[in-house]
């Protein structure tokens, strides 16, 4: 495919990637680290469901790591001091 046609069709949407939640006192937290100049950031969702209401806290962190595996990793372990200290003010 020449330069000319990739300019009009647009890019290609990668498709989304089904992210297994961690599960912590009730809480799922989502690790969802950002590609970053050959780094990944530590970012993230902590999920609360009440019944049919859902509570969302998505946090992005200062954190750089170079393997997405650690990040992912850090993410968790901060996600949890981050419940222990906080419970549900987190969605205040």
């Amino acid at each position: 495919m020449g330069w000319l046609s990739r300019l009009f069709t647009g890019k290609q949407q990668k498709p989304a990637v089904e992210i297994e939640p961690y599960e912590y006192k009730g809480y799922l937290i989502y690790a969802e680290p950002i590609a970053e100049n050959g780094q990944y950031r530590i970012a993230g969702r902590i999920v609360l469901n009440q019944g049919e209401a859902q509570k969302t806290h998505r946090f992005i962190r200062s954190d750089l790591l170079i393997s997405q595996g650690d990040a992912q990793d850090l993410m968790i372990k901060k996600a949890q001091m981050f419940i222990d200290q906080m419970g549900d003010s987190i969605f205040d």
